[in-house]
C-alpha cells in the first residue's frame, strides 16, 4: 500500500505503512465528555437497506450522548425498497422530508432544499455530515447557505464514476464534487481505492481526503450444523451465498451463469441469494425456468444465519464502495470470492483470504469452481479472512474513529 493511503486508526484497528494514527482528543482517552456536546447532523437521501444506512444508523446509537446531539434527516425509500428504518433500526429517529430520496425532480428538489435550509436553521449545527451522492450536493449546499458557521463533512460510501451513470452523467457529476470539495472540511471514503478514484477524477486533495472503514458488530454465529437445521437445508451439499440487491450494478445474471455452470457440472452446491432489488423478479424466473440451482430467499433479517449454514459468499459487480455484506461474510468465517471492484480488496486479501477475480462473467464462474474444487483450502482462508475483518472493520473502531474526527473538527473552528 502507498503512503497516500491514509486512514483514521482507532484502538482495536489495524495499523499500515502509511497510514496516520488519529490523535484522540483527551475526552475520549479518559472518562471524561466535553462541557457541551457537539451538534451534528446527519443527511442521507434515503435510509433503504443497504451499506451507508448501515453505517449511519451506528453512528446515530453509537456515539456517546453526552458529547455528540445528534439529528437524523433523510428521504424517503422506494416503494420497491426495503427501509432500514423500518425493518432493522427501529430505534433510530429520523427527520423524513419528501423529495430527498434518489430519484431527481427539479420541483421537490427544490422542496426538500428548502426544507433542509430551514431545519438546519433551526438546529445550528456545529457539524453538517452527509452522505450519498444527492444528500451531499443538497445538504452541503442548504449548510453553506443556512449555517455556514457550520463545518461540512462528506462521506463517499462508493463509487460514482463507474457504472452508476452513463457518461455525460458522469460527468456532472466530477464537475460538481470537485465544486463541492472546496466548500467541505474533511472528505471521507469508505475504503482505499474509492478515495484513490475520486482524487484521480480530481475531486478533492490528499490533505482534504481521508479514509474511514465502516465498522461492524462481531456476528452471531452459529454451527453449520444448527444453522442449517433451522433453515431447513441439505446437510450433504455445498452453499454458496450471494447478500445483496438484486441490481444492474450487482450482476444478478452472474449468478445465473454460475448456476448454469453448477447444473452442467453436475457439481452438488446451491446458490442462496438473500435480497430482493429490481431484477430480482426476472432473474427468479430465469432460474426457475431453466431449473437452476439457485435458491432465492428475499430479503431476510437472520443473515448471519445464512451465512452461518454457507461454505463460501459470493460478489458479483461491475463496482462497489466496500461492501458490508463481504465483512459480515468474512466476520463469520467464510472463504469469499469477489469481483476485484472499488474497494473489495481492502476486504478480500487474494489468495489469503479468498479469491479475487476480474469483472468479467467467465473469469467470476471459473473463481467459484476453482474454490469449490480446493475445499482444503476454505478453513485456511475463512480464519483468515475473519482475523482481518474483526481487526479492521470493527464497530468500537468506527464510532471512535467518528468520535474523533467530529472532535478535532468542531475544536479546530472552537
Amino acid at each position: 500500500m502507498s503512503s497516500t493511503d491514509q486512514g483514521f486508526c482507532g484502538a482495536g484497528r489495524y495499523e499500515l505503512p502509511g497510514v496516520h494514527e488519529f490523535n484522540y482528543p483527551a475526552f475520549l482517552r479518559e472518562d471524561n465528555h466535553m462541557s457541551e456536546p457537539i451538534r451534528v447532523m446527519q443527511i442521507i437521501a434515503r435510509m433503504n437497506v443497504g451499506g451507508p444506512a448501515v453505517i449511519v444508523a451506528d453512528l446515530m446509537r453509537g456515539l456517546d450522548k453526552r458529547d455528540f446531539d445528534q439529528r437524523l434527516v433523510t428521504g424517503f425509500c422506494a416503494p420497491d425498497e426495503a427501509d432500514y428504518l423500518d425493518q432493522v433500526a427501529t430505534d433510530v429517529k429520523a427527520q423524513k422530508i419528501n423529495g430527498l430520496g434518489r430519484s431527481i425532480s427539479p420541483l421537490q428538489d427544490l422542496q426538500s432544499f428548502l426544507k433542509l435550509l430551514r431545519i438546519i436553521r433551526q438546529f445550528k449545527p456545529d457539524i453538517i455530515h452527509t452522505h450519498t451522492a444527492k444528500a451531499g450536493v443538497l445538504g452541503r449546499i442548504a449548510g453553506l447557505i443556512a449555517y455556514p458557521k457550520a463545518s461540512r463533512i462528506h462521506t463517499f460510501h462508493g463509487h460514482l464514476l463507474n457504472g452508476y451513470f452513463n457518461r455525460p452523467k458522469t460527468k456532472l457529476v466530477i464537475v460538481t464534487e470537485k465544486f463541492l470539495a472546496y466548500g467541505t472540511d474533511l472528505l471521507l471514503a469508505v475504503g482505499n481505492q474509492v478515495r484513490q478514484d475520486l482524487l484521480k477524477a480530481g475531486i478533492g486533495n490528499e490533505s482534504k481526503f481521508k479514509v474511514s472503514f465502516p465498522g461492524l458488530p462481531v456476528p452471531e454465529r452459529t454451527s453449520k450444523l444448527k444453522a442449517r437445521e433451522i433453515l431447513g437445508l441439505n446437510q450433504e451439499i455445498t452453499y454458496l451465498v450471494f447478500v445483496g440487491r438484486l441490481t444492474g450494478i450487482k450482476r444478478p445474471d452472474r449468478l445465473i451463469a454460475l448456476g448454469r455452470e453448477l447444473k452442467a457440472t453436475n457439481i452438488r452446491a446451491e446458490i442462496l441469494v438473500a435480497g430482493e432489488g429490481e431484477l430480482f423478479a426476472s432473474t427468479q424466473e430465469i432460474s426457475e425456468r431453466e431449473a437452476l440451482p439457485i435458491v432465492f430467499l428475499g430479503w431476510r433479517t437472520d443473515i448471519d444465519l445464512i451465512l452461518s449454514a454457507s461454505d463460501i459468499a459470493l460478489l458479483c459487480s461491475d463496482n462497489e464502495g466496500i461492501p458490508l455484506t463481504l465483512i459480515q461474510a468474512a466476520m463469520i468465517g467464510l472463504p469469499i470470492v469477489s469481483t476485484n471492484v472499488g474497494s473489495v480488496r481492502d476486504i478480500v486479501i487474494n489468495g489469503e483470504t479468498g479469491i479475487l477475480t476480474a469483472p468479467h462473467t467467465e473469469a467470476f464462474v471459473q473463481g467459484v469452481m476453482a474454490l469449490i474444487d480446493s475445499e482444503g483450502d476454505w478453513h485456511r482462508l475463512g480464519d483468515s479472512g475473519k482475523h482481518h475483518a474483526e481487526a479492521v472493520f470493527s464497530l468500537a473502531g468506527m464510532i471512535k474513529d467518528h468520535a474523533a474526527i467530529y472532535s478535532q473538527i468542531f475544536q479546530a473552528k472552537h
